[in-house]
């Protein structure tokens, strides 16, 4: 069939009238719409949305870089995010917590657990497209083992072999078995080709460390930094040499900021697209929420395996008070307090109440068979028997009766000598209205007996009248010498206060739950001193980890632990880690805990491994080494138009970019 021509049209229009060319050109317009909208609803049903590369997220973070090198990263957060995304480990966890293949395609467990053996990938290569082979995983671990580098991670690597079996095989030996190996294959691993020419002493003076080359999904673009040579932001772009997919997005820019004021305030004005809130002051939250810039936002609540904690020192340094170890004690202070306030009042809701050393809600163990809670009814018996008893002062006092060094307790009469003479002559010269003489020769003569008869007739109604006597003998027999051991000796007692010292760093939140505690422990009759120090700075931190926590020095900590995503609390609870290196904070000693973590640390057994952490969580809350207080929620806020993001539970604040090469701001359809 021929379609009309062009004339034939013109020709069809000039017949038709005016009402009827208005007819036929609405039904052309009705033709043309409803087949625009045919065809656009065809192309919707059969396409769908996905992400399409491009954008750029911006991230604020208080603090700077120092060393963007995974060695040493662990002692700054921002170099730990940094690290996060250049580089890549042989391990790393998903957005779900879980630890997955990184670099390594498979990996092989032998020898009950002695024996770890890694494959990697085909062709992996650094962001300047160098090879990464087996040399650059070993080079990494030896480097780290060295004790002239001075990594914090060399405690986990210790008494750890590895050995090279091809390019892109490794193989580790164990000691022992260790059920939380899989969580050391997480590290990142540094390139050879860059750092072996460089001595291991000088590894932190390095200009690399702000240089990085890595494997991970981004590397570094550009770095600014000020006049004062102080980095104020930093931009990463995408690896193309990164093993898997690149990301979608295009671009990464870090900007830093002195504190959370400052960086609360560029999220209002937005100028960042995401930020993490650290428990310091969660009241931060409902501040920028209800002042509007929090509506640009979405607020990703993530769950860490950590808890704050106040743990008691059995042994205090010299001249500390040693009421905490006993454990009636420390039994009462953990049923007198007030948990439920803590998280309410202070936290705002914004955590959960913790009372195991093994987060049973995170890990899905079953829960504690003993729990402390709130009951002052329960804590104060308990005082009690520990011979803490209520004073007018409202602070509780025990009282020790002791024996005395020494005692008269022989018959002294004119010309006895030794010892005992010596000791009465010393307490006789404390009065010279008594012994003028003030003579200590050892021997009972005239001067000493006058003195006794002196000292007889100013204490005749204890000494003298109850036998019937009006002047003094100069002989010291019973009567006598119970005044004697009275006078001249101090009072065979001590009264101990309930009284300790309270450690923790100086952040709003730490000083509120401090300041709580001690009014909570107040109604037991404690008298509490809170002594704060102040951590602002990478000085200030490592002096106060060197002058407090390294050595022990406190009386109760107020601190926090972060455990692994596979639970072992072997390093913060285990007899043989109560000395520095170890995070055995509250000197905790009991040998069946010292068995089960032992076994608990070697089985591969997930099911054995559970049992034996249940029994060890019991016989720990029995002893009560601590008071398990909370754990924080993590609150990462991320701008809404920031798409893809599925994380819910991070092993530390760092890995709430873990999936990140899933995110993404542009869209694009593609046919289904």
């Amino acid at each position: 069939m021929k379609l009309p021509t062009k004339s034939q049209w013109r020709q069809f229009l000039k017949i038709l009238t005016k009402k009827e060319k208005i007819i036929f050109s609405l039904f052309l317009f009705l033709f043309a719409v409803s087949s625009t909208f045919l065809l656009i609803n065809f192309y919707l049903k059969n396409t769908e949305i996905q992400p399409a590369e491009g954008g750029i997220f911006i991230e604020g973070v208080v603090g700077s870089p120092r060393f963007i090198n995974p060695i040493f990263a662990p002692t700054n957060d921002v170099d730990r995010d940094l690290t996060e995304l250049i580089f890549s480990g042989l391990m790393k966890y998903n957005s779900q917590g879980k630890i997955i293949p990184d670099l390594a395609q498979n990996y092989e467990i032998t020898e009950d657990g002695k024996i770890w053996e890694i494959s990697l990938k085909e062709n992996l290569a650094w962001s300047d497209s160098k090879l990464l082979t087996a040399d650059d995983v070993i080079f990494t671990i030896e480097t780290i083992q060295n004790p002239d580098t001075k990594s914090p991670l060399r405690a986990s690597w210790l008494g750890v072999k590895v050995e090279k079996i091809s390019d892109s095989k490794i193989r580790f030996l164990l000691k022992n078995p260790y059920s939380s190996f899989l969580e050391n294959l997480t590290l990142k691993i540094i390139p050879k080709h860059i750092w072996q020419s460089t001595p291991p002493q000088n590894f932190p003076l390095s200009f690399s460390n702000l240089k990085p080359i890595g494997s991970g999904p981004y590397k570094l673009k550009n770095l600014i930094q000020d006049k004062e040579g102080k980095i104020i932001s930093l931009d990463l772009g995408k690896n193309p040499n990164y093993y898997k997919d690149t990301p979608n997005l295009q671009e990464i820019s870090f900007r830093f900021f002195d504190s959370e004021d400052d960086l609360i305030k560029a999220a209002k004005e937005g100028k960042i697209n995401g930020f993490s809130l650290t428990p310091s002051n969660p009241s931060t939250r409902k501040d920028l929420l209800s002042l509007g810039g929090g509506e640009e936002f979405n607020v990703y609540s993530l769950s860490l395996p950590r808890y704050f904690a106040v743990f008691f020192n059995p042994n205090p340094p010299a001249g500390g008070s040693k009421v905490l170890a006993d454990k009636l004690i420390r039994q009462a202070l953990n049923y007198g307090t007030n948990k439920e306030e803590i998280v309410t009042q202070i936290l705002e809701g914004e955590g959960k109440i913790v009372d195991s050393p093994i987060l049973p809600e995170i890990y899905g163990f079953k829960s504690p068979s003993k729990i402390y809670q709130f009951d002052l009814e329960k804590a104060k018996p308990l005082l009690e028997r520990a011979g803490f008893q209520e004073t007018e002062t409202g602070i509780r006092e025990k009282v020790i009766k002791k024996e005395l060094a020494f005692q008269f307790k022989s018959n002294l009469t004119f010309g006895s000598r030794g010892t005992e003479v010596e000791e009465l002559q010393k307490c006789l010269s404390k009065d010279k209205e008594i012994y003028p003489e003030m003579e200590v020769t050892g021997y009972f003569g005239n001067s000493t007996k006058e003195a006794v008869i002196r000292f007889q007739e100013k204490y005749k109604d204890e000494i003298l009248k109850p036998i019937g006597l009006e002047k003094g003998t100069g002989e010291v027999l019973k009567s006598t010498r119970t005044k004697l051991n009275e006078v001249c000796f101090e009072k065979p007692e001590e009264k101990i206060p309930f009284r300790f010292s309270l450690v923790t760093v100086d952040q709003p939140l730490l000083t509120k739950v401090a300041s709580l505690l001690k009014e909570q422990w107040r109604a037991l009759g404690a008298d509490i001193e809170i002594k704060t120090y102040d951590v602002s700075t990478s000085e200030k931190k490592i002096a106060f980890e060197n002058e407090i926590i390294k050595p022990r020095n406190y009386e109760a900590l107020l601190f926090g632990e972060v455990l692994g995503q596979i639970p072992d609390p072997f390093p913060f609870w285990h007899s043989s880690q109560k000395k520095d290196p170890g995070l055995n904070l509250a000197l905790y000693e009991n040998k069946d805990c010292d068995k089960l973590l032992e076994e608990a640390r070697q089985t591969l057994d997930e099911g054995k491994r559970e049992e034996l952490l249940e029994k060890f969580q019991d016989l720990l809350i029995e002893d009560a080494p601590s008071v398990f207080l909370y754990n924080p929620d993590y609150l990462y806020f991320v701008s809404k138009e920031i798409k893809g993001i599925t994380i819910r539970t991070i092993a530390d604040p760092s890995k709430r970019f873990s999936g990140i090469e899933n995110w993404y701001i542009k869209t694009k359809r593609v046919w289904k």
